[in-house]
C-alpha cells in the first residue's frame, strides 16, 4: 500500500510537472496551478464558498441605494421662487430683478434669465405652476462639466435668496428623462375638504423625513378674495332679485362697458366703475351702493355678509376621480431609501375612510422599468441556455456555463459598493448585457474539456489540462475587455453620470466573474456527473478534429 501510494505522489507530481512545461505562464501558472488543484480536489469545499459569496452579495444589493435615473450635472441649474398669497407680478418681478443680480454677480455663470408669474420646473404636472406670485430663476455656467463651481454658485445664491424677506427659493435642475417628481403620494376621495385636511397634514410630515426637500400638496391654498354672501331672506322681504344686485356689484367694483373708443384699426373698452380709493378696503366694499327697492340707494352691509377668505383651491382629476399630491424632491438620498420613508410614515398616519392612496412619480416609472429589466434579463438568460444547449449538444453542460452569471452578481455587487454607485435602470441595462459576456469564458473553457475528454483523457486531467490551455486566452480578452471600460468607468464631465454606472457594472461584474470562473467551474465540471461522446472521424484520412488542443500521451490511472 506504501508503494503504491507513492507511485501515485510521483504520478501526480510528474503530470504537474507535465502541465507546467506544456502551458508556461511563469508564476501565474504556479498559482493558478496550486489553486486549481485545490479547487478540483475540495470541489464541495469550493462551491460552498461560491455560494456563499453569491448570498453575501444578494445581501449586500439590499444595502445598495435604488434610484430611476442618475442626478446629473449639466452646468445648469434653477431656482423656483413664491412669495407670499396676493402678491402683485410688479412686485414679483423686482423679486427677480434683486435674484437675476446676485446670479450676474457670481463668477462663473454665464447666462441667467427669468421667468414671472410662471415656474416651469416645480412639481411636474401635478402642482401650480402660474400666479402672479410665481418666478423661476435660470442659470447657466461657463463651464458645464465642473460640479464643484455648480455647487459653490448653487450653495452662495440659496445664502443669497435667504435674506430676501417674504421669497421661498428652492433649488431644482432640468429633467430630462421624465416629467414627474421622485415622490409623489397620490390621493383620491370625493370629500375635497377631507382631502384638503389629509394632503396638508400629510405634507407636513413627509416635511420630517430625511432626504426629502421641496414637500409641496397640489391642495394649496387659493388667493385672498372678498367674498359676498347674500342675505336670502333678507332679499326677499325687500322684493331684491339677487342676479341684478350681483351684476350691479360687479359694475361698482370691476366696471362695466358702455362704449367702446375707436382709433384707426383698433376699439378701447370704456369702463366705468368707483373710484380705486371706494373699493381699496374690505370696509370700503362693504359700503358700496347699490340699487334698493324703487331704486333707492342701498349699502351692500345690509343685504349681505360680505368677509375676506381664500378662494377654493385648484381640483385635480386622476384615473378619472378627484384627487391631491403631495410631491417631494430628493436632497442627496437615494430614492428607493425615501420611499421606504414614505410608505413607514403613510403606514403610521393611514389615510381616514373614503381616500385611498398610491404612489406615483419617479418611484412608480422606477418599478415598471425594473419589472421590465427584470423579465429582459430573465429571458437573456433563457436564449443563451437555449444556443449553448444546442451547440454542447447536452442540457448539463449550459447549467455550468449558466453558473457564471450568480459569480458576474458578486462582482457587480461589489464593484457598485466600492463605488457608491447606486441602482439605476442604467446598472440593470449593464447587468443584461453581462449574460451574453460573461457566458463565453466558461464556454470556451467547458468545450476545450470536452475536447480533451473526447481525445482520451479521464475527466480530472482533462479539468485541470483545459484550465491552464485557456488560462492565458481568458485573462487577455478579460483585461482588454475590462481596461477598455476603464476611460468610461472614471470618465467626468458632461453625461459621466449615465456612461460611468454602466461601465463600472459591465467591468465590475466580468473582472470578478472571470477570477472565480477559472477556478469555480473547473470544481463544479469535475462534480457533476456527465459523459461526453468520443469523438467522430473528420476529414479524409479520419484523423482527430485539427481544432482541438494539442494533447499529449493519455496517462493511465487518473480519474
Amino acid at each position: 500500500a506504501a508503494a503504491t501510494g507513492a507511485a501515485a505522489d510521483d504520478d501526480a507530481a510528474l503530470h504537474v510537472t507535465d502541465r507546467r512545461s506544456l502551458f508556461t505562464l511563469g508564476r501565474i501558472s504556479a498559482l493558478y496551478d496550486r489553486l486549481l488543484t485545490g479547487a478540483v480536489r475540495r470541489r464541495v469545499l469550493t462551491l460552498a464558498v461560491a455560494f456563499a459569496l453569491f448570498a453575501a452579495s444578494v445581501w449586500g444589493f439590499g444595502r445598495l441605494g435604488m434610484e430611476l435615473i442618475p442626478e446629473m450635472t449639466e452646468g445648469e441649474f434653477f431656482f423656483e421662487a413664491e412669495l407670499p398669497e396676493g402678491t402683485s407680478l410688479a412686485a414679483t418681478d423686482r423679486v427677480l430683478q434683486r435674484m437675476e443680480a446676485a446670479a450676474g454677480a457670481q463668477p462663473g455663470v454665464a447666462l441667467h434669465f427669468a421667468t414671472v408669474g410662471s415656474r416651469s420646473g416645480a412639481g411636474g404636472v401635478t402642482t401650480n405652476t402660474r400666479g402672479e406670485n410665481l418666478g423661476q430663476l435660470n442659470v447657466v455656467l461657463a463651464d458645464r462639466a465642473d460640479e464643484a463651481l455648480e455647487l459653490r454658485t448653487a450653495e452662495a445664491l440659496r445664502d443669497s435668496f435667504a435674506r430676501i424677506p417674504d421669497l421661498q427659493a428652492k433649488f431644482g435642475r432640468p429633467a430630462y428623462f421624465t416629467l414627474k417628481t421622485p415622490v409623489e403620494v397620490e390621493l383620491y376621495g370625493e370629500d375635497l375638504d377631507l382631502l384638503r385636511d389629509y394632503s396638508l397634514d400629510l405634507a407636513r410630515r413627509l416635511e420630517g423625513v430625511p432626504g426629502l426637500a421641496d414637500v409641496r400638496s397640489s391642495l394649496e391654498a387659493g388667493n385672498p378674495e372678498l367674498q359676498v354672501v347674500f342675505d336670502r331672506d333678507r332679499l326677499a322681504s325687500l322684493g331684491l332679485d339677487m342676479a341684478s344686485l350681483s351684476q350691479a356689484l360687479q359694475d361698482r367694483v370691476q366696471g362695466a362697458v358702455p362704449t367702446r373708443f375707436r382709433e384707426q384699426d383698433r376699439q378701447i373698452d370704456i369702463r366705468v366703475r368707483n373710484r380705486e380709493a371706494d373699493r381699496a378696503s374690505l370696509e370700503d366694499v362693504r359700503s358700496l351702493v347699490i340699487p334698493g327697492p324703487g331704486g333707492e340707494p342701498l349699502r351692500l352691509v345690509t343685504v349681505a355678509d360680505v368677509r375676506l377668505d381664500r378662494g377654493p383651491a385648484e381640483v385635480h382629476r386622476l384615473q378619472q376621480q378627484r384627487a391631491a399630491v403631495v410631491s417631494a424632491n430628493l436632497d442627496d438620498r437615494a430614492l428607493g431609501a425615501a420611499i421606504a420613508d414614505v410608505e413607514a410614515v403613510l403606514a403610521d398616519a393611514p389615510p381616514p375612510e373614503g381616500i385611498t392612496v398610491e404612489l406615483g412619480g419617479q418611484s412608480e416609472e422606477m418599478a415598471v422599468s425594473f419589472a421590465s429589466l427584470r423579465f429582459a434579463l430573465a429571458l437573456a438568460v433563457f436564449l443563451v441556455y437555449l444556443v449553448m444547449a444546442a451547440t454542447f449538444e447536452s442540457f448539463l453542460h449550459p447549467l455550468i456555463v449558466l453558473f457564471t452569471i450568480p459569480l458576474a452578481l458578486v462582482g457587480v455587487v461589489a464593484a457598485l459598493l466600492a463605488t457608491g454607485t447606486t441602482v439605476t435602470v442604467i446598472v440593470l441595462i449593464g447587468a443584461v448585457m453581462l449574460v451574453g459576456i460573461v457566458v463565453n469564458n466558461a464556454i470556451v473553457l467547458i468545450d476545450t474539456i470536452n475536447r480533451y475528454r473526447r481525445g482520451g483523457l479521464q475527466k480530472r486531467e482533462a479539468v485541470l489540462r483545459a484550465g491552464h490551455a485557456r488560462l492565458r486566452p481568458i485573462l487577455m480578452t478579460t483585461a482588454t475587455t475590462v481596461l477598455g471600460l476603464l476611460p468610461m468607468a472614471i470618465s467626468f464631465g458632461q453625461g459621466s453620470e449615465l456612461r460611468s454606472p454602466l461601465a463600472i457594472t459591465v467591468a465590475g461584474g466580468l473582472l470578478l466573474s472571470t477570477l472565480l470562473t477559472l477556478v469555480v467551474i473547473p470544481a463544479a465540471y469535475a462534480l457533476v456527473p456527465s459523459t461526453v461522446r468520443a469523438e467522430e472521424p473528420v476529414g479524409a484520412s479520419g484523423g482527430p478534429d485539427p481544432s482541438a488542443p494539442p494533447l499529449p500521451a493519455p496517462q493511465p490511472g487518473r480519474d
